[in-house]
């Protein structure tokens, strides 16, 4: 029992600690780049379905 609640805890840590990098971050969205950049993803080479950008491009989505 102890351990399922130290479980419990760490998993409600880090959805709070989400929700708070959710809520400072402008526009509340994540950084990071296109996931047409991972080959384990996008095994075809096509663009990114948000920005157009092609694995071998950078993101054109603006930050």
């Amino acid at each position: 029992m102890k351990i399922f609640l130290i479980t419990i805890g760490m998993i409600a840590l880090a959805f709070a600690g989400i929700a708070i990098k959710i809520l400072i971050k402008k526009n509340g969205e994540f950084s990071g780049t296109c996931a047409s950049k991972n080959p384990l993803i996008n095994k075809e080479g096509e663009p990114c379905e948000l920005c157009g950008a092609m694995p071998d491009e950078d993101c054109k989505s603006e930050d």
